[in-house]
């Protein structure tokens, strides 16, 4: 077996995934970053199909013009006092929307990003007004219906979040500046935007619970959910304080989330190996249709940050860290952007600085042999209970290993896990890394079907 797997693994280096379209935020903080039309030529090379800038540079909207390409612009927190008078925003939006469009596809104007977590109270006082101002420009040019306007939030607007069910937005802010704004949204069909990063929320306890990995999940007793990633937590936190306010039916959009592939010493949840998981699994999250608890069947526009690894922002090393690609457009890692790819290992790159070790890239399964994902013999119940109920927990139907189904008998921990784990691994893409569980799965092209029982296979 050993040796198979070895095998296996050295095969399905050639191979990539594909992922559904997704959005990326395109920050600038870099002295080595490639220029404009060359990031335009290459995104049509993959299934990024939305940019969020963080202002609303002429070079890169004149670069964008034609590829089909979604565009957020962004006005400036500086800006945001000014805009507060129509005849600003006019000139604002004639200046850094009319002249591009619709060559290039702008489809929303984010005015300032995170400015309620600011605490600056003529700036946060000016918000709402700035919003209204410009969409009545827009109007102005006929491009209401093609051009949104919202601003993007930290989950510091929050007063709670845990459980989800009790989520509400801080007082203050939620009926004076928040429920107001809501009405905006509403009223102009643009949607709400967040910033989620469980990359800022985990503790050590949790650190599996923020990646998307097998864990025991967040019991939440009001709705009697159990939650298995923050990531949807968060999402429906947001959507109980929505609701709280009278606005449940306003669209989220994930403005920014992501994971750095590499930090300083003292950081070691900052690895590549976790930026794969968070991102990877975000991406089939968001695109997948399947929703949250409180959101079911619903898809999320998600923008991750970022596009490159940027060497000029300050902070940390992982603030430098967090890009999908560097700057020579080589991927950091693989999760499935590229559209096509060559028949070698997509690369991995250094960071910044320093150089890390490499770690394993997860590939994907595919072509004409089959692969089944089953627990490893060594594991013990514990761990394995645990990634039956996290398998479980995402929408996969285990009615075959329960009383009476045709796989409960051998009734056995190990294989209810393996029938729950490749369940899971053949519906969620067949990526080797959809069958890791933390290192206790492994992939063999021995089909564990017995009788009745049947693991299904993609």
């Amino acid at each position: 077996m050993t040796l198979l797997m070895l095998l296996l693994a050295s095969s399905l280096l050639c191979m990539s995934l594909t992922v559904e379209a997704i959005g990326v935020n395109y920050g600038t903080l870099g002295d080595n970053l490639p220029p404009p039309s060359q990031v335009a030529k290459f995104l049509q090379s993959t299934s990024i199909d939305r940019v969020k800038l963080f202002g609303a540079d002429p070079s890169i909207l004149q670069a964008l013009a034609n590829t089909e390409i979604g565009v957020v612009v962004a006005v400036a927190n500086d800006e945001i006092v000014g805009l507060a008078k129509l005849p600003a925003a006019q000139e604002w939006v004639n200046k850094n929307v009319v002249p591009y469009m619709p060559a290039t596809k702008i489809i929303a104007i984010a005015v300032g990003n995170e400015v309620l977590s600011t605490g600056d109270k003529n700036l946060i006082a000016h918000l709402v007004p700035a919003m209204q101002n410009l969409h009545t420009a827009l109007a102005g040019a006929s491009l209401d219906k093609q051009v949104k306007v919202s601003t993007p939030h930290s989950l510091g607007i929050m007063a709670a979040s845990e459980p989800p069910s009790i989520g509400r937005f801080r007082r203050g802010y939620d009926k004076v500046i928040i429920k107001p704004m809501l009405s905006f949204l509403r009223t102009t069909g643009a949607p709400f935007m967040i910033n989620p990063y469980p990359y800022f929320g985990f503790t050590d306890k949790t650190l599996n619970y923020a990646l998307f990995k097998p864990n025991p999940g967040v019991y939440d007793t009001n709705t009697k959910i159990t939650y298995t990633n923050m990531f949807e937590a968060q999402l429906d936190a947001v959507y109980s304080a929505m609701k709280l306010l009278g606005f449940p039916d306003v669209d989220i959009v994930v403005a920014e989330t992501g994971w750095p592939s590499f930090g300083d010493i003292d950081q070691p949840a900052v690895n590549m190996e976790n930026a794969i998981s968070y991102n990877g699994n975000l991406i089939k999250f968001v695109t997948s249709g399947v929703g949250t608890p409180l959101m079911p069947n619903r898809t999320f526009d998600t923008y991750i940050f970022a596009l490159f690894n940027e060497d000029l922002k300050p902070g940390s090393t992982a603030e430098r860290n967090f890009g999908l690609f560097k700057p020579d457009m080589t991927q950091v890692y693989d999760v499935g952007l590229m559209k096509a790819q060559s028949a070698s290992p997509a690369p991995v790159s250094a960071p910044v600085t320093p150089t890390p070790t490499t770690p394993t890239t997860p590939v994907p399964v595919t072509g004409t042999q089959k692969y089944w994902c089953v627990a490893k013999p060594d594991v013990d119940e514990r761990t394995l209970q645990s990634n039956i109920d996290y398998a479980c927990g995402q929408g996969i139907d285990c009615t075959a290993i329960q009383p009476g189904g045709a796989c409960y008998d051998p009734n056995t921990i190990t294989a209810h896990a393996t029938y729950a784990m490749n369940a899971y691994y053949q519906a969620s893409g067949r990526n080797t890394y959809d069958c890791d569980f933390s290192n206790t799965g492994l992939l063999t092209q021995q089909d564990p079907s017995y009788g009745e029982c049947v693991y299904k296979v993609v």
